[in-house]
């Protein structure tokens, strides 16, 4: 079985966050970042080059187990991207959160400028709520 290819490192997520060429995506990052690490009572790491995480969990995959952050985030050129909640449907705080888009287990942002920071932070912490009840250390 092949190996995950997206993996914690030990580079420096503030060195990361640094060189974000935009200065509102990069002051975005950071304030991710603060929500994150408080939710996660953890510090970031940096998973392959260009994922935040926070946390850790282990999944079965096929015939191997698997480690990924229980929250992050990627700076991507389009959208500020969360790994947050697995799955969207029926999260009443979605409907308050402001202008974004979703994937399976993705939020898609444009920027913090768009949302409501409250009703964020509230999604990241019951994310690491309902992931920490899944996957119990």
């Amino acid at each position: 079985m092949a190996a995950v290819k997206t993996t914690k490192t030990t580079a420096s997520v503030t060195k990361f966050l640094d060189a974000i060429e935009d200065p509102v995506r990069r002051a975005d990052c950071r304030e991710v970042a603060k929500m994150m690490e408080k939710a996660t009572g953890t510090k970031g790491a940096l998973w392959g080059t260009s994922i935040v995480g926070f946390g850790s969990y282990r999944y079965a995959s096929g015939k191997q187990e698997n480690e990924w952050p229980l929250v992050g985030f990627s700076p991507r050129k389009g959208d500020l991207t969360l790994y947050i909640l697995p799955g969207f449907e029926g999260n009443a705080l979605m409907a308050k959160l402001g202008k974004h888009k979703t994937g399976k287990s993705c939020l898609y942002l444009k920027g913090l400028a768009d949302v409501d920071l409250l009703v964020l932070e509230k999604l990241i912490v019951e994310s690491v709520a309902v992931m920490r009840a899944k996957y119990p250390a």
